[in-house]
């Protein structure tokens, strides 16, 4: 072939083939390949303070070693960190991951991914005071990378004053990053992050905690590393979050979208995240062994966190002091099904047509995860903590949990209560219907939990859900608040619009208002107006989003709102309510 070519391509060729041996190979000098810099996947993160410590947290694609936290003044302190793998991380043709922004561009089924979580506990704080701190990782190659320097203090004492930040639903829904963008710039640092469940979409998905190509993962947007573009009337604004958990540890509690159901028995990871199935059914179907990979479970969403734990619940339920607030959060979550109604439903109110014969394929309508009912493990346990000293004693009594007790959302309807099975037969025995109703008295938080929250002087409820800004508040003062509406809603039902309920049943499945009893309460500062002029009690947009803080020091809870349509706009503080003593 050489001698087709002149003497000018010969050396234009030569000259390309020695470039390329010398990326590969490196120069004549004997120089190694050139390896990329080690990376955190995650900064930092605070978890599970005590009177005199706090653990930090973070996450690397490489086990490495010599993980450590170096802190206190001039950071000459060190802690060393605990490394351990998550065990179910993986990736499937949906993620947005890497080179994959199509389906199945890189992966065509759940591929597991290595992922390390490093965990080191700093001791020796005082309380009061902030310390800076650093992390460092090395590789296996000796490479190190560390963080940059952020600050962090053991657990508050009664009567520090404190700003908590109020939230749930992200699920990497498009406004998330700006709200948390204008949380730091309207009120700075928080000390605190209660989250009402719901971080993610699907919990084993690793991208969507980490690195989501969409620029919204759970905790870029939590530390402000998000990089969200919105396209707004055709020019791109960007988002980044905000830099929040580095500093202030975070309390979460259980929402649907933690529970993973049966374990690779589905095409992706979506499959099974909607395969949650009842325990006592698989117990009958599959025995005891491994019943909670065919039942479901909340593995990575533990292996992730690290929270107070209860000796009945373990981190499923706790309850923790924090400055002057007993906190105590529930269970409460049960799986998501579609409202329809035709063949082809495998939803709340129905089994679909063609899994008529087959149990194992029958999805049980919306089975919840954890008992709370009256005499429950739960329950006894609630009892219990409300008649403890710390909660006794406690300025504040909030309780966090992630369905809604009250709301004009879509998913307060049906009622929290175990899934009626009804089984219709034909006259030779033949399946013809399997259909589910719940009945409304049975509603467990409303017939079982509030009776003692209300009897224990509980001063605020807590939960998300719906994706709606509302609140609501009892006879006896006690204030329920869902401030899910952080990227998305799915509509406020007040008037007009109507929830997608089975006809005929207006008894047990309410379509308009709050289905409990409760009347909605105005925002008390500047409501948003409805298409009438006339005020309205709530916020369900997907432009305008909203957040609230919870003021100890005033003992006042502050809500927000900013319209992401108008990027240049100020944050708006549109209502406020007091948290006083009840009697």
């Amino acid at each position: 072939m050489l001698k087709h070519l002149t003497n000018g391509k010969v050396l234009a060729a030569l000259f390309v083939l020695v470039f390329c041996l010398t990326l590969v190979y490196g120069c004549f000098s004997g120089q190694k390949i050139v390896k990329s810099a080690p990376q955190l996947l995650t900064d930092p993160f605070l978890q599970l303070p005590t009177q005199s410590s706090v653990r930090v947290v973070w996450f690397t694609e490489f086990a490495g070693s010599k993980h450590n936290v170096a802190y206190g003044d001039n950071l000459q302190q060190t802690a060393v960190a605990n490394t351990t793998k998550l065990s179910r991380t993986r990736e499937d043709h949906e993620s947005r991951v890497g080179n994959q922004k199509e389906n199945g561009q890189v992966y065509k089924q759940p591929v597991s991914r290595d992922i390390w979580r490093h965990e080191a506990q700093v001791v020796g704080l005082t309380s009061g005071k902030r310390v800076s701190y650093r992390v460092t990782s090395v590789r296996e190659d000796g490479e190190t990378v560390s963080s940059k320097t952020f600050t962090l203090a053991p657990t508050p004492t009664a009567g520090t004053p404190l700003k908590i930040l109020l939230t749930s639903d992200h699920q990497l829904k498009p406004m998330v990053a700006a709200n948390l963008q204008k949380v730091v710039e309207t009120v700075g640092k928080v000390d605190s992050v209660w989250l009402a469940g719901d971080t993610v979409n699907i919990a084993d998905r690793a991208s969507e905690w980490f690195d989501d190509n969409g620029g919204g993962a759970f905790f870029p947007s939590l530390q402000g590393r998000a990089k969200f573009e919105k396209d707004i009337n055709g020019i791109k604004s960007s988002f980044i979050g905000g830099e929040i958990i580095q500093h202030a540890p975070m309390f979460l509690s259980i929402g649907n979208h933690e529970v993973m159901g049966r374990f690779g028995k589905g095409g992706s990871l979506g499959d099974e995240f909607n395969d949650a199935f009842p325990r006592s059914v698989a117990t009958n179907l599959y025995g005891e062994k491994s019943l909670k990979d065919n039942s479901y479970n909340t593995d990575t969403y533990e292996e992730i966190f690290t929270l107070p734990q209860s000796q009945e619940g373990g981190e499923s339920y706790y309850a923790v002091s924090f400055g002057d607030v007993r906190l105590v959060v529930l269970y409460a979550t049960n799986i998501w099904r579609t409202p329809r109604m035709d063949a082809e439903a495998k939803g709340k109110f129905q089994e679909r047509d063609k899994d008529l014969q087959n149990p194992e394929n029958w999805g049980y309508g919306q089975l919840i995860f954890e008992p709370i009912a009256k005499g429950s493990k739960q329950y006894n346990w609630l009892a219990q903590e409300l008649n403890s000293p710390e909660f006794k004693q406690a300025k504040y009594k909030v309780v966090m949990f992630h369905h809604p007790p009250h709301s004009l959302g879509d998913n307060i309807v049906p009622a929290y209560t175990e899934p009626v099975q009804i089984i219709e037969r034909d006259a030779n025995g033949k399946i013809k219907t399997v259909r589910y109703k719940y009945p409304k008295k049975a509603d467990y938080l409303i017939r079982d939990v509030m009776p003692l929250l209300e009897a224990a002087r509980v001063q605020m409820v807590f939960y998300g859900h719906s994706h709606v800004w509302n609140r609501f508040q009892s006879q006896s003062g006690m204030h329920f608040l869902e401030t899910s509406n952080v990227g998305n809603t799915y509509g406020a039902f007040l008037s007009g619009d109507q929830r997608p309920v089975p006809p005929g049943d207006k008894k047990d499945y309410a379509a308009l208002g709050d289905p409990n009893g409760l009347e909605a309460v105005l925002p008390t500062i500047a409501p948003l107006l409805g298409k009438d002029g006339k005020p309205i009690p709530y916020i369900a947009s997907n432009e305008i989003t909203a957040f609230s803080i919870f003021d100890t020091g005033t003992g006042t809870v502050s809500s927000y709102r900013f319209d992401t349509s108008q990027p240049d706009a100020k944050v708006v503080k549109f209502d406020e309510f007091q948290l006083l003593q009840l009697r």
